[in-house]
């Protein structure tokens, strides 16, 4: 009976929070500073409440025994992830947008002649048609006083007059030291010698596309002498693997989207935005007095923030979608940068301007480099040990955590369900539990790796470049990056064979936790299952259509006056009409709105429609470019749409493809 009241009260307690974060939307205003800071201060006392239940109620007694080591452990693991999701909570506890700030300082220089801004492209091995995308976006930029220098660490002899097509320098250099930040410390040396300097410079990588206005939106935010860096977000064309693995790209954001549109937002209200590399505009005499970038890090972005703020400027961000370009769209990629990431992060902890270092850094700098470092250090190990530890009761009757299920649910599901709701109330859903587990799961061996190997050992370590495009067009099991997790799958499902055979005989010590374990085993079990299909890289269509509803003139071979359809879709070499069918192979000219007559054949009829092979002229692919890119028309999901992600996943078992 006391049991049956127990599980009662934790019951009502969960029912209670689970009214209260429905209504979160209801009750609150995500950006209202004051509600925000209601909302996570609530999230951080149920955490603490969580924290301090499994201090002195869930433990092994101390002790030199199995159960004491492998408890304490793995609390000392739930615990560091628990303060640096404290930490996150407090960042969120503000927003700040500058799109109304950018609104009124626009122009803010006039009537003196516009400021002059050099673009920078750095590249090493991007292929022609990647360059090609960001070299015509670039050419589109709507600002009086511009230039775009094109930096090839890749030293390729066509790009000369590739780059000058679009009317851009191609710069070189005879080494490659230091990488991304010493191509780009090149280029700054030599407009430190021109004799009229750049006011701004701004940094692209290879791959991605400003809009039009990128240049007088992030410009506006200059107006105040002592802002060195603008930081915009970063939008991407193509799905990254988690989406495009799991067949959720229609449905499910990239895995970027709560960083770029809350996170960093969040930070800015903080004053500690930080530059993520590319989509950037930096004052350049900040730059100079820096001595530039500096090279102490494998992640250079990162550093020339936290010299930037050590010198006394700021640094913003604008929450607006200025650039697209490509997201990884290999496992291999997609890891690789992440790990690179952190293990920038950890030389950047232990240099001259780390957290603990004697120098300028304000108290808030040297909390972002502690937020971020516990990030890196606690999120993806903790990952691994919820994997692993619930093996120990399975094989070895080692209990972890000794609870009983009515506390659990007063005291872990409340604050669990809590915290979803709260990140979700701040980001319109982009925090969905079982896919957020694969997105970190999926690089969680390596990034635990490069996170104390970089604390430990901070120099000596190459530059990993993240290859983008290539051939992606068949599918490929990424075994050696399913093989852990397959391990600990077989493993799992293994000890719960084990333990469910033997339920009325062995481990009857654990109590009511082996309820609990068990719950814990079969949610590590799916999480696995989805993280090994996201291992199996499905093959990708290259033609990306982007819809564009207008309507376009359709000529056929042998007629004049032509008719007019709809398009559904453009793409960099195609065009998806609607009503215009055809044999393929038909000849025909499509007049398309700023790109003009296009020559074309019929590639493939379709149901109501056909798909149009387009044979632009160079100007004609040019402003094709423009079109799909400079204007900001790439797709992309940017909100969770909750009922397509079983329908979607569920197409991705049954068929096969995305």
């Amino acid at each position: 009976m006391i049991y049956l009241s127990a599980i009662q009260s934790s019951l009502l307690h969960l029912l209670f929070v689970a009214g209260v974060a429905l209504l979160l939307p209801t009750l609150f205003n995500r950006d209202n500073n004051w509600h925000r800071t209601i909302v996570f201060a609530t999230a951080g006392l149920l955490a603490a409440r969580y924290v301090w239940w499994r201090a002195t109620e869930t433990l092994a007694p101390f002790g030199l025994t199995i159960d004491c080591l492998a408890s304490w452990s793995f609390f000392a693991l739930e615990a560091g992830a628990v303060l640096s999701s404290l930490s996150a909570f407090t960042i969120l506890s503000r927003v700040r947008h500058r799109g109304g700030e950018a609104d009124a300082q626009l122009g803010w220089w006039k009537p003196r002649p516009a400021p002059k801004v050099v673009v920078l492209i750095a590249t090493y091995n991007e292929e022609r048609e990647v360059l090609e995308r960001s070299l015509a976006g670039a050419a589109t930029l709507e600002h009086e006083n511009v230039e775009v220098w094109v930096l090839d660490d890749g030293r390729r002899e066509w790009l000369t007059d590739f780059c000058a097509r679009f009317g851009a320098r191609h710069v070189t250099r005879p080494d490659n030291a230091h990488a991304k930040a010493g191509n780009i410390n090149h280029a700054l040396a030599l407009l430190a010698e021109q004799e009229t300097r750049p006011d701004f410079v701004a940094v692209l990588d290879a791959d991605f596309v400003p809009h039009t206005d990128f240049l007088e939106r992030t410009l506006a935010l200059f107006k105040e002498d002592d802002v060195g860096l603008v930081q915009t977000p970063q939008h991407f064309f193509n799905a990254d693997p988690i989406q495009h693995n799991l067949g959720l790209s229609r449905s499910y954001p990239d895995e970027q989207r709560f960083f770029f549109d809350h996170l960093q937002p969040s930070r800015d209200a903080w004053g500690i935005a930080f530059c993520c590399g590319t989509s950037s505009v930096m004052r350049f005499e900040a730059l100079r007095e820096i001595g530039f970038f500096p090279t102490d890090s494998i992640t250079e972005d990162f550093l020339v923030t936290i010299a930037l703020q050590n010198a006394g400027y700021r640094t913003v961000y604008l929450d607006e979608a200025l650039t697209e370009g490509l997201a990884p769209e290999g496992l291999k990629e997609y890891i690789t940068q992440r790990a690179r990431w952190c293990l920038g992060l950890m030389q950047i902890a232990r240099g001259p301007l780390g957290p603990l270092s004697r120098n300028r850094l304000r108290l808030r700098d040297r909390w972002s480099l502690i937020d971020s470092v516990l990030y890196w250090t606690t999120t993806f190990s903790f990952r691994l040990a919820a994997l692993t530890f619930p093996l120990l009761y399975w094989f070895f009757n080692v209990t972890v955590v000794d609870a009983t299920v009515p506390d659990v649910v007063s005291f872990f599901a409340t604050y669990f369900l809590f915290v979803i709701a709260s990140l979700n109330f701040v980001s319109g859903g982009l925090v969905v539990p079982l896919v957020n587990d694969v997105s970190q799961m999926l690089g969680a061996v390596p990034i635990a790796r490069a996170a104390y190997t970089g604390l430990l050992k901070p120099h000596g370590h190459a530059f990993k470049v993240t290859a983008k495009g290539g051939d992606r067009s068949r599918a490929i099991v990424q075994w050696g990056f399913m093989r852990p997790f397959a391990i600990l799958f077989a493993l799992t499902l293994m000890g719960v064979g084990v333990g469910l055979v033997s339920w009325q005989y062995q481990f009857s010590d654990a109590g009511d936790g082996k309820i609990v374990i068990l719950f814990w085993t079969l949610y590590n079990l799916v999480v696995l299952g989805l993280t090994m299909l996201a291992c199996i890289e499905l093959p990708r269509v290259e033609r990306h259509f982007v819809d564009i509803p207008e309507r376009v003139l359709v000529r056929f071979d042998g007629e004049e006056a032509g008719r007019r359809v709809w398009m559904r879709g453009l793409s960099t070499d195609a065009v998806r009409l609607r009503g215009a069918t055809a044999p393929t192979g038909t000849g025909l000219v499509a007049t398309i709105d700023a790109v003009g007559d296009v020559r074309a054949t019929v590639l493939k009829s379709e149901e109501g429609g056909a798909i149009l092979q387009l044979l632009p002229d160079e100007d004609q692919r040019q402003a094709i470019l423009k079109r799909l890119f400079a204007a900001g028309t790439a797709p992309g999901v940017t909100r969770t749409r909750v009922h397509g992600l079983l329908p979607d996943f569920l197409i991705r078992l049954t068929s096969g493809r995305a």
